[in-house]
């Protein structure tokens, strides 16, 4: 059985961490892909269209808490549905 239903509108920011004030559950039931400078990113952790900036994960350093410090990536950032 299919889901008709529309997705979600993207929003302007958005996190993946649902300890962030910009994770919103419903938009994480379907798939996402994001876009710097025309190169498709997997692994993003927070977005934001407006500022031109994606967040992405160190592969090896961890903060304090043990949570995977991110890296900050400026450009064109466009979000999709896939």
């Amino acid at each position: 059985m299919t889901d008709n239903t529309a997705p979600p509108a993207l929003p302007d920011r958005l996190s993946s961490n649902s300890r962030s004030p910009f994770y919103i559950a419903e938009i994480f039931e379907h798939n996402i892909g994001i876009r710097l400078n025309s190169k498709e990113l997997t692994n993003v952790e927070e977005y934001c269209i407006s500022q031109g900036w994606v967040k992405i994960p160190s592969p090896k350093s961890l903060d304090r808490r043990g949570q995977p410090l991110l890296m900050s990536r400026k450009g064109s950032v466009e979000a999709f549905y896939k």
